[in-house]
């Protein structure tokens, strides 16, 4: 596990402690309206998904009062997550979050499946894989989760091989055990990749960051990730605190992130490249899709 992600973790208890915290979980609050609140944390163009649900008769009809906030770090909403400060989130893969419960002694779990962002990988300077040169730069993210994840799309585009066993959580650059061309590797915090994408030949870059650099991972990468079981641990997915993924309140989450008028939403305003995932929770440690 890379060292970075409990840097963070500790850093990010301070954003997480700025946040205000329920008495009880909102979800056991009830509006003047006789509605049950419940407070979502997001990001990106994840907030503008949930912001859209929030406003639907459905979400009403469901007899829920959803309110989002937008947050900018991952780990502080996870922390603010199992915390209870918020009642779920949704920003984050399974692989994410496994990696999450692995460094943090708070844990969060899992209630619904959401969707699978193809990662990709991009470049300002090549329009072809084969084109890389020997000792081109390539960057990768930082994190632990996503840099499994990257270092996985690399092995799959045919620029290295890693290990066999090679763990797609907690794999980290040790692992290439070959690498013809002399890659170099460079783990960069994601929150800046889009800015340093001319600085290297190449980029790794998950789909909500390439859409906020104005990229589509189906249009403007060179490779990217199929949605396919072998990818499935990379599906995203609606998160609250451990021991709270049965709330049926929150279960209702997932249902309304399925139906079809948000399914427009997200085709219309994102190209297509938030690919529509609807499965148990099982689905993630289940051998057969």
């Amino acid at each position: 596990m890379k060292k970075v992600l409990s840097v963070v973790l500790g850093t990010s208890v301070l954003l997480a402690a700025g946040c205000s915290k329920h008495d009880a979980p909102a979800s056991e609050q009830k509006t003047e309206a006789g509605l049950q609140k419940v407070v979502l944390a997001s990001t990106g163009s994840d907030t503008d998904v949930w912001k859209f649900i929030s406003t639907l008769p459905e979400t009403k009809k469901a007899g829920i009062d959803l309110e989002v906030k937008n947050f900018t770090d991952y780990v502080a909403m996870n922390n603010a997550t199992a915390n209870k400060e918020v009642d779920a989130n949704a920003f984050q893969s399974y692989n994410y979050m496994v990696a999450y419960n692995t460094e943090s002694k708070a844990k969060v779990a899992a209630v619904s499946t959401t969707y699978i962002e193809p990662m990709g990988i991009y470049s300002s300077k090549y329009k072809k894989i084969d084109q890389f040169p020997n000792n081109a730069t390539i960057a990768i993210p930082n994190d632990a989760a996503n840099e499994a994840r990257a270092l996985s799309l690399l092995q799959t585009a045919g620029l290295l091989k890693l290990k066999a066993g090679f763990n797609p959580i907690q794999g980290t650059t040790n692992d290439v055990v070959e690498n013809p061309k002399h890659i170099q590797l460079k783990p960069i915090p994601m929150a800046t990749a889009v800015r340093v994408k001319t600085d290297v030949d190449a980029i790794v870059l998950g789909n909500t960051l390439a859409m906020e650099g104005g990229l589509n991972v189906l249009k403007d990468a060179l490779f990217y990730e199929p949605a396919d079981q072998s990818t499935k641990l990379y599906v995203n997915l609606v998160a609250t605190a451990a021991g709270r993924e049965n709330d049926p309140t929150l279960k209702k989450l997932g249902e309304l992130y399925h139906t079809a008028a948000v399914k427009k939403f997200i085709d219309e305003k994102f190209g297509g490249t938030k690919i529509d995932v609807n499965k148990p929770v099982s689905y993630f440690t289940e051998n057969k899709q």
